[in-house]
């Protein structure tokens, strides 16, 4: 069995994660899990998980670990026949890292690299207020809400930048620049792995 190329694609609310996970899946292939398109799924179709999630993401609060890691195993398990994973808006916590590291270890192998899109706070702001703009989602409308999260990603996701740096798997990228720029230098640090998997 090829060895599967799993990526943690990292950074704030407004980093560009999205954007750059589009190119990344096809580049390579991988099968992308979103927490915000599984919480939109399990919303849409009126789950249980999917209430539970809503609940925690209208106040712009992260939604508790049990809940994620009951969407991205379902997923992770559902899925046959991939290149690998790119895991974007998760894990955010430590012990979502961790438990990830065993369910992948049951599954499909383990983390490749975390890529963190390092961006500064008033650039994060002016794109989520955009975004908002364009968009139209509620959470990037309010001012309160947008230093909310980027309050939580400080307090509680950052940490998870250093479990990957203690596995030695960290890359930073400078998240600023044009969506070529940008992936440019993520293509940099992806090309190698993949040509070895």
């Amino acid at each position: 069995m090829q060895k599967l190329l799993n990526i943690v694609l990292f950074g704030p609310p407004g980093a560009g994660k999205g954007t750059q996970s589009e190119r990344v899946i096809s580049r390579y292939h991988l099968t992308h899990i979103s927490t915000g398109d599984l919480f939109r799924k399990h919303l849409g179709e009126g789950t249980v998980l999917g209430l539970e999630a809503q609940r925690y993401m209208d106040h712009g609060k992260l939604v508790p670990d049990e809940i994620v890691i009951g969407m991205v195993e379902e997923k992770i398990n559902s899925t046959a026949d991939t290149n690998g994973f790119i895991f974007d808006g998760f894990p955010r916590t430590v012990l979502q890292a961790k438990v990830l590291d065993k369910l992948l270890k049951l599954a499909k192998g383990s983390i490749s690299v975390m890529i963190l899109l390092k961006v500064p706070e008033d650039e994060l702001k002016s794109r989520l207020r955009l975004r908002a703009k364009i968009s139209g989602r509620t959470d990037d409308q309010d001012e309160g809400k947008i230093q909310t999260r980027i309050t939580e990603y400080k307090d509680k996701t950052l940490p998870v930048a250093s479990y990957y740096n203690q596995q030695e798997k960290l890359v930073t990228i400078d998240g600023v620049g044009s969506m070529d720029e940008i992936f440019s230098k993520v293509c940099t640090v992806l090309d190698p792995l993949y040509e070895s998997s």
